[in-house]
């Protein structure tokens, strides 16, 4: 659900810079600003997961490290932009990380309906939301006094002091530890 807000969000901030901007702003943005914006991202992916694998990580491991790999990088883009550059010479390479966030969303959630689909259809196994097993139903239950003898084999915590924290041992002498 966030990525997928986070894409439509994107995709609204685009347009309306693009908007306020002018169109012509993103006219002169030459296509291969458009076409690293589209291939970063992959090869962030593609990097994380390829270490992973060479690190030898389980596969969950795995495409959890390639998402993280590759959808860390527009924060630091912005920040070599505006550091870097005077705004000047950048005229529509402001626009790049905006862009890069929006091809890293797409991307992403691409990925993940992929992945979605390869897990029902050739692993047949079904996605966690959908299952409604009551094994993964947690319940609790207050223990009475009675139900199970208080095993103070390791010591008990007792608090006397608001500001002290006493350790009972099993011979009943404890050291005051200040919190």
């Amino acid at each position: 659900v966030s990525l997928w807000s986070l894409l439509v969000t994107l995709l609204m901030l685009f347009i309306m810079t693009g908007t306020m901007l002018g169109p012509e702003l993103l006219a002169t943005i030459p296509a291969s600003v458009y076409l690293v914006a589209v291939l970063m991202p992959m090869a962030g992916y593609a990097a994380g997961y390829g270490l992973a694998t060479l690190f030898d990580l389980p596969p969950n491991s795995r495409r959890t490290v390639s998402l993280e790999t590759g959808c860390q990088n527009v924060q630091l883009c912005t920040a070599i932009l505006k550091l870097a550059f005077p705004p000047q010479l950048m005229g529509g390479m402001y626009m790049f990380p905006l862009l890069y966030a929006l091809f890293q969303a797409a991307e992403a959630g691409v990925f993940v309906l992929v992945y979605r689909m390869y897990r029902k259809e050739v692993l047949h196994k079904q996605d966690l939301m959908e299952d409604n097993d009551d094994d993964t139903n947690i319940s609790y239950k207050r223990m009475k006094e009675e139900d199970v003898a208080f095993d103070s084999t390791y010591g008990a915590v007792t608090v006397s002091d608001p500001n002290v924290i006493v350790l009972e041992s099993q011979d009943g002498a404890g050291s005051p530890t200040p919190v």
